[in-house]
């Protein structure tokens, strides 16, 4: 590290009330396009989310900060494209990297608005696409729904890294034990998820062999004819598909939540499990990992994810997306209904772990269902917009939240193994049939442009709201029970 740095974070060590200032003026600098080409800003960045790990500034407040200066470099950046228009090429520090200006041209050039979001994380064009975008006069209130948007996924990418160094440094944190075989199990239960949830539906599109073996078999058949034609998609660009892979999870999860859950609650072949599981999940708790555990339950809470299915349902409403929004609505509907009504069927008791478990029973888990749907069905209308072979990053992305949650449920004790694994199948089998039932429609509407920016910056908000509400008295009952 370079002495100026090292001696820049002495500095701020000895004035930490500065340390705010610091984390705007460097994540405005580091965005900012003159100044990013020349600045170390990514090691500055590190050593100042350091000291504010190291100081127990609260971590939203740090990210916050950076957020703010990230957010202001890119708008002069913005304004200063769209001011030196054409003359670019010849401003210094631009001057001296004229290949990254061409790149990151052909960059925006490529992939539009989402450039401004994507562009944050390419390297070195990701101070110049800013830049950029004022020259090829984009619309200044589209850049800001994802200057915001690609900022609050920025902050924690380039913020946390450091915060929990200088944590860590601070407080000497000893990892827990089982920590690398829990790891590995949770990975695990990610890949089988993966597996069910990804590979399902990259096999079955219109291309396979198998969904043309199926089409001819249905149509022999007036009836299973008449089932393949009111499913099959009318928009023109997707040549009439028939959502096979949707119901071909619904079915498989189905059947596997029917066999799981005769196990589950009807049997005793599943306890040793379940104590084993807990006591591994008990030892691991610890301080240091608590209040993630907490963060992403409270996500996962039934008042929240009706909350943002709500806020779904109206943006889908206003931008005339009535289909959606009445399925959205179905899906929580059937989700909430059923769980209600097992939960009050099966009647398993949870596990006593904690200071005020849930009332509810334990089976199945609630807050695995309910992030299985909602987190599937987004993940199904993005990658319905994509090639096939493109759809696994997608669903991919939406299942690492959903197995968290679902495994913070565990790491609390508050569930039993086989309640999340039975609210995961379940959530699956419904986000199917809702999936499935939405294809005959031939408008899909999440694709990244303004509006749906916009949306997701509200949910942001609204889950920081929510979190923030809620917090103090979810530390309290999901503290450790008294022995």
């Amino acid at each position: 590290m370079p002495e100026w740095i090292q001696a820049l974070s002495a500095w701020l060590s000895q004035n930490p009330g500065w340390l705010a200032v610091a984390l705007v003026l460097i994540a405005f600098i580091e965005s900012l396009a003159l100044a990013g080409l020349v600045v170390p800003g990514v090691a500055l960045l590190f050593a100042a989310a350091a000291l504010a790990g190291k100081t127990s500034m609260p971590v939203m407040e740090a990210l916050a900060w950076a957020g703010l200066g990230a957010v202001l470099g890119d708008n002069v950046s913005f304004w200063l494209g769209r001011h030196f228009r054409g003359r670019l090429h010849l401003i210094w520090p631009v001057s001296r990297y004229p290949g990254v200006m061409i790149r990151g041209e052909h960059f925006f050039a490529q992939h539009g608005g989402k450039s401004v979001v994507l562009g944050r994380f390419v390297g070195p064009i990701r101070p110049v696409i800013p830049l950029v975008a004022g020259a090829f006069d984009m619309d200044g209130r589209r850049f800001l729904a994802f200057n915001l948007a690609s900022a609050l996924a920025w902050a924690p990418v380039y913020v946390l890294p450091g915060y929990l160094v200088g944590s860590a440094l601070t407080e000497k944190i000893d990892l827990p034990p089982h920590l690398y075989p829990v790891l590995g199990a949770s990975l695990g239960l990610l890949a089988l998820a993966y597996l069910l949830f990804v590979r399902v539906q990259l096999r079955l599109d219109n291309s396979s062999a198998v969904y043309r073996r199926v089409q001819a078999f249905m149509a022999q058949y007036d009836t299973s004819h008449a089932f393949w034609r009111a499913l099959t998609s009318q928009r023109p660009d997707r040549g009439g598909e028939f959502p096979l892979a949707s119901l071909t999870l619904a079915v498989a999860a189905t059947a596997l939540f029917i066999i799981w859950s005769v196990l589950a609650v009807a049997t005793d072949l599943l306890d040793p499990l379940n104590l084993l599981a807990l006591d591994f999940f008990l030892t691991l708790r610890h301080p240091f990992f608590d209040p993630l555990a907490l963060g992403l339950t409270l996500l996962g809470d039934a008042l929240f994810l009706t909350l943002s299915a709500g806020l779904g349902i109206l943006v889908l409403s206003w931008r005339g997306y009535y289909a959606a929004a009445l399925h959205v609505g179905a899906a929580l509907g059937i989700a909430t209904g059923a769980v209600w009504l097992m939960k009050h069927g099966f009647a398993v008791p949870r596990p006593v772990t904690i200071m005020s478990p849930p009332e509810s029973a334990a089976y199945p888990s609630g807050h695995a269902a309910g992030a299985a749907v909602l987190f599937g069905l987004i993940g199904s209308f993005v990658a319905r917009e994509l090639a096939s072979q493109k759809r696994w990053r997608v669903y991919l992305a939406v299942l690492a939240p959903v197995i968290l949650v679902a495994l913070s449920r565990v790491y609390l004790g508050v569930h039993w193994l086989t309640d999340i694994v039975g609210g995961l199948l379940l959530g699956f089998a419904i986000c199917g049939y809702v999936r499935a039932s939405f294809s005959r429609y031939d408008h899909y509407p999440l694709r990244l442009d303004g509006p749906n920016v916009l949306l997701l910056v509200a949910w942001c908000a609204l889950a920081a709201g929510y979190v923030t509400l809620v917090w103090p008295t979810a530390v309290i009952a999901y503290s450790p029970a008294l022995s």
